[in-house]
């Protein structure tokens, strides 16, 4: 089985944003860039799968910039085997949204035909939570999201998920979606002699033209800005003086 897994190139997570002076968007000038995260654990399950022998190849995909190769020889060294860069313009004003990701992964998968696709459940930089459900759809294919348990049994894949009320398994029709959570397992670091191996792994480089996709964005940003900041606690003395503040504030009733 063929397994499709999707990262993205996005501000490391140590790294505190900067908001540009114009308020236009995020300041990416000299900023560490990794891969996202949640990918990072997506791209594992992909990994523990085939070395289960569930999986016999594995395919990373990313959608970004030419430094996104970067990201995706990263993926290379984890384990995947070959790679896809869907190239977008480097300019920050560029970022391809959700649905136009979801598109080009579309195409992707009718090209590649895999048994399952694993994804990270979003972006850090957006959040958005959006892509693998989207993907999903235009699919016609079923979703297990926020995945922290995968096993796959045969043509079906089981998905176990947090819900409120505890935990949720759904059993799934191969080819599937899944979206991983933090839970799922902790990504692995990348060996040297993998480092090395990953420069000479196929990564092809292709252009959203290629699948037919239009990039241009549907949303306009007006303005970004620092979160504001946040107002020190105050000290009370007794439980009494707590409740007539929280009514002070109508908190409480």
């Amino acid at each position: 089985m063929k397994i499709l897994v999707s990262v993205k190139r996005v501000i490391d997570f140590n790294v505190r944003p900067r908001v540009k002076a114009d308020g236009s968007g995020v300041d990416l000038a000299n900023v560490k860039m990794s891969m996202n995260p949640f990918d990072e654990i997506a791209v594992e399950e992909a990994v523990r799968l085939k070395e289960k022998g569930v999986a016999s190849e594995i395919v990373a995909v990313s959608i970004g910039p030419a430094k996104a190769q970067e990201t995706l020889r990263t993926a290379l060294a984890m384990g995947a085997d070959r790679a896809i860069l869907v190239q977008t313009p480097d300019d920050a004003g560029s970022a391809v949204e959700p649905l136009a990701v979801a598109k080009i992964l579309k195409a992707v998968f009718d090209e590649e035909q895999p048994g399952l696709v694993v994804m990270g459940k979003q972006a850090i930089d957006d959040d958005s939570n959006q892509t693998g459900q989207m993907l999903a759809a235009l699919t016609g294919r079923p979703q297990g999201t926020f995945a922290s348990k995968v096993e796959v049994d045969g043509d079906h894949v089981a998905v176990t998920r947090e819900v409120d009320g505890g935990l949720e398994t759904v059993r799934l029709a191969l080819p599937a979606i899944v979206t991983t959570d933090l839970r799922l397992h902790e990504p692995r670091y990348a060996s040297l002699p993998n480092i090395m191996k990953a420069r000479s792994k196929p990564l092809a480089t292709k252009s959203p033209a290629d699948y037919g996709v239009d990039i241009a964005p549907r949303l306009k940003v007006l303005k970004v800005v620092e979160p504001a900041a946040r107002q020190a606690g105050e000290t009370v003395g007794s439980v009494d003086e707590l409740v007539a503040r929280l009514k002070t504030l109508g908190v409480a009733a």
